[in-house]
């Protein structure tokens, strides 16, 4: 058992998240950061859609009533066991009354917190992901509390020391083509990516909102509800694009700058508020490549693993 002492700004139960079901209206939900969770559960040889803690921004702290063996990855949030650090990318043994506290985030957004056995957690819709808007999923359909009790699966058997390397962040993010070109001006969508956008700290898991004062998308285009997802840009009236996220609303009415390579929505799992980025567009095989550079950094990891236990 896990006791949360201090949640922080957010924490939650997360998976890869809900699918199949958008046409009713259900978010995906799931980790923002589904790399560094499959990372964290891998190196525990647990399979990669085991639920984990997703920890927002830090300064949380949380209390283990049973021995585990746990992964940390994600942003660098000065963790401290039984007051020791501890470092992202790395395996951890832990002991039952022993305390697990985090900071805040010296690079990064947010962190995972995987258990070897994983989080004991009912699915709902076929997944453990927290929709903290509908109030369903993870233990409550909310966000962790304090003194809440997290059910885990017990191990005090010898777990040797494993890290990883997590996929290089990236400030400059690729987009695909907007498919309302022909609603937004040519000098629009270039403005879009000569722009460095900011962070606005009025951002979450529904969707991260950009501003830059220098830069003027103002508009009054309307359109007829369409589908939208994870990575879909949007350009309200306002001006300051929005980038949907795995919370988001599954349609809307806004115009659309493009939508975000599938290599790269990852990102904005590790941008926090003040933090810049800037876009471009791209084609079809530039959006392959880099998800088959991701997809073989992960099964680098997976052939050192596999070598490790054999060598054991």
């Amino acid at each position: 058992m896990i006791t949360v002492n201090k949640p922080g700004m957010q924490m939650t139960i997360q998976d890869l998240g809900r699918n199949g079901y958008r046409h009713i209206g259900v978010a995906r939900s799931g980790a923002l950061d589904p790399y560094a969770m499959i990372i964290a559960n891998r190196l525990l040889n647990n399979p990669d859609n085991t639920p984990v803690i997703e920890i927002t921004l830090g300064l949380a702290q949380l209390t283990f009533t049973t021995d585990c063996v746990v992964a940390l990855t994600g942003a660098d949030m000065k963790a401290t066991l039984a007051n020791s650090p501890l470092a992202p990318g790395w395996t951890y043994q832990i002991k039952a009354g022993q305390k697990l506290c985090f900071a805040t985030s010296r690079s990064g957004f947010r962190a995972y917190l995987a258990v070897k056995g994983g989080i004991v957690c009912s699915p709902t819709m076929g997944s453990c992901a927290t929709d903290v808007a509908a109030q369903f999923g993870g233990l409550t359909g909310r966000a962790l509390q304090a003194g809440d009790h997290i059910p885990i699966t017990p191990y005090n058997g010898i777990w040797s020391q494993r890290g990883a390397i997590s996929p290089a962040a990236r400030q400059h993010i690729r987009v695909h083509s907007s498919p309302h070109k022909h609603l937004l001006t040519e000098q629009s969508l270039t403005a879009f990516c000569q722009t460095t956008w900011h962070i606005s700290p009025n951002s979450n898991r529904m969707g991260l909102r950009l501003k830059n004062q220098a830069c003027d998308l103002t508009h009054i285009r309307s359109l007829p509800s369409l589908a939208v997802g994870p990575g879909s840009i949007q350009l309200p009236p306002s001006g300051e694009p929005i980038v949907l996220l795995n919370d988001a609303q599954t349609t809307g009415g806004y115009p659309l700058l493009g939508t975000v390579i599938s290599a790269d929505l990852h990102q904005f799992a590790q941008l926090k508020p003040g933090d810049t980025v800037k876009f471009s567009y791209v084609d079809l095989a530039v959006a392959a490549q880099a998800q088959s550079k991701l997809n073989a950094h992960l099964q680098q990891l997976k052939l050192a693993l596999n070598t490790l236990k054999i060598k054991r």
